[in-house]
């Protein structure tokens, strides 16, 4: 009877197996890590690219920040050159103002009547005076509603007192006028244009 020795051969292709399991295995861990590699970058790159632009818009954000807050300080400088141009044109309007009160209270005042006091405060007039009757008082508020200088709606009569002034009976009073004054307009800038934020003014 022949035998044959088959260890050998079987040892063989063991070995082979082995062989074919490691380079299989080698080939996996370096497609792995490969692919983890690519991965890796692919990440870095987009996270990169986030960073840029997260970075572009906060520095844009910055500047627009910036010019906000130069806009404001410019609606402030605008704003107070208004006012003063306010002021400038209420003064011109009304330069003359105390001339024409005086001048009024001198033409309106009856005869019988006496002004012992003229005080102003903004467009309000206080007076106080004696007269010889209330008919002269009742006359002098009538004279003031009929001036130019004052509106119609005043005088208002504060206080009418009975009195003695050097042994004569008179009738103190207390009473207050609104002084009449031009409106300046100041809804339209330099050119006759509507200011911005007034009625019609176009909003920039």
């Amino acid at each position: 009877m022949i035998r044959i020795n088959l260890l050998p051969h079987r040892e063989e292709k063991r070995k082979a197996r082995m062989t074919r399991f490691v380079v299989l295995a080698a080939g996996a861990a370096l497609v792995g890590a490969v692919v983890i590699g690519m991965s890796y970058v692919w990440l870095s790159t987009l996270i990169s690219t986030q960073d840029s632009r997260n970075q572009f818009l906060s520095d844009e954000n910055a500047k627009l920040d910036k010019q906000i807050a130069e806009i404001e300080t410019l609606k402030k400088e605008r704003q107070a050159l208004l006012d003063r141009k306010k002021v400038v044109e209420r003064l011109q309007a009304n330069r003359s103002e105390s001339v024409k009160i005086l001048d009024q209270l001198t033409r309106q005042t009856p005869e019988g009547v006496f002004l012992t006091d003229v005080s102003q405060k903004d467009d309000v007039l206080t007076i106080s005076g004696n007269a010889q009757s209330n008919a002269r008082v009742a006359t002098f508020m009538r004279s003031l509603a009929d001036s130019t200088v004052f509106t119609h709606e005043s005088p208002n009569l504060i206080q009418s007192s009975a009195t003695t002034v050097n042994g004569q009976p008179v009738s103190h009073f207390n009473l207050t006028v609104k002084i009449m004054r031009e409106q300046v307009d100041t809804s339209k800038d330099a050119k006759g244009k509507p200011a911005a934020g007034a009625p019609g003014g176009a909003a920039k």
